[in-house]
């Protein structure tokens, strides 16, 4: 009586588990479960694929864990009759379907795992209604600093973009390696000083969303967080209107003073900047020999040897 008391408890505290999760994840606001973009919808897809198939096998091994544990109790009067100490293997159809079933769902999720790869490359551009833009990101100690190079403006931890207009990242880092992450709009991709890697994301929605640094990187690791805020085309030109005319210079001195690491940075953002602060960043780390061989005119493949656009990694998950 008290092996199936204890089951029966088991039971109900699983399904209590299991209905206090999905209440949670219904109500919790977690980005990567609203995807606010085509790049995040994809992973979410993919995400959900990856769950189910492999449900397919974790949920029966629990039921005959569960089953198991029940019809072998020790109180059970017919165990005793069930027991062969000498058996070692079943019938050759069962071994046969129980290793085909895991072999199938490894090959189906290689196949998953090799078109979502390809279809969301981060180095894939996307199409928008608008007209897309490209946005320059150095991970600072512990800050990110985004340059608008067409607008020829620059903010800290602030991020701000037109709806529907597909976004080119160029990333690298001036502090140790990070991970650029907005949850709400697509994976996580590293950086690194001295290196770029590109990232391409599209917000379908207005709204604002949180990005954060993916990568344990010290003591102001926490803190190192800012808003993305996707707007109406309208809205962001009266925004980039609005920094020109209200804001700081990005000089050499100004950016030696971000530089230093700081913790839990409060929004700045300047404006004119130099056309050339991001070149000038990833070739500081460069020897002169690095620098000529990547400044002379070499094939794409020679400058992915050389290290300059080879991409640090990504979660796909991207």
């Amino acid at each position: 009586m008290m092996n199936r008391s204890f089951i029966v408890a088991v039971v109900l505290a699983l399904v209590a588990a299991v209905w206090a999760t999905v209440a949670y994840l219904h109500g919790a606001n977690i980005p990567v479960l609203e995807p606010q973009g085509p790049v995040a919808s994809g992973e979410l897809s993919v995400m959900y694929i990856t769950l189910l198939l492999c449900a397919i096998i974790v949920v029966p091994v629990f039921v005959l864990l569960f089953w198991f544990a029940w019809k072998y109790r020790a109180s059970n009067p017919e165990t005793a009759k069930h027991h062969r100490p000498e058996w070692d293997h079943s019938s050759a159809w069962l071994e046969f379907s129980w290793w085909l079933a895991p072999t199938a769902i490894i090959a189906v999720l290689a196949v998953v795992a090799w078109q979502s790869a390809h279809a969301l490359d981060p180095y894939v551009p996307l199409k928008g209604s608008n007209a897309p833009m490209t946005i320059q990101v150095v991970a600072l100690d512990w800050k990110w600093l985004f340059i608008y190079p067409e607008e020829g403006i620059a903010t800290v931890n602030y991020l701000e973009i037109p709806v529907n207009s597909p976004v080119h990242f160029e990333l690298t880092a001036d502090a140790p390696m990070n991970s650029f992450w907005i949850p709400a709009l697509g994976g996580q991709i590293m950086v690194m000083p001295g290196m770029t890697t590109q990232l391409n994301l599209l917000a379908s929605n207005a709204g604002v969303f949180n990005g954060v640094s993916g990568n344990i990187s010290g003591a102001g690791f926490a803190g190192m967080t800012f808003a993305v805020h996707a707007v109406s085309e309208s809205d962001f030109e009266s925004w980039i209107n609005g920094v020109k005319a209200s804001s700081t210079p990005l000089t050499n001195a100004v950016y030696a003073s971000l530089v230093a690491p700081s913790t839990y940075n409060a929004v700045a953002i300047y404006a004119p900047i130099d056309a050339s602060l991001y070149t000038a960043i990833t070739m500081k780390y460069m020897s002169a020999a690095d620098m000529a061989a990547t400044l002379a005119p070499t094939s794409a493949s020679s400058n992915d040897m050389n290290g300059m656009n080879m991409p640090m990694g990504d979660a796909p998950m991207q």
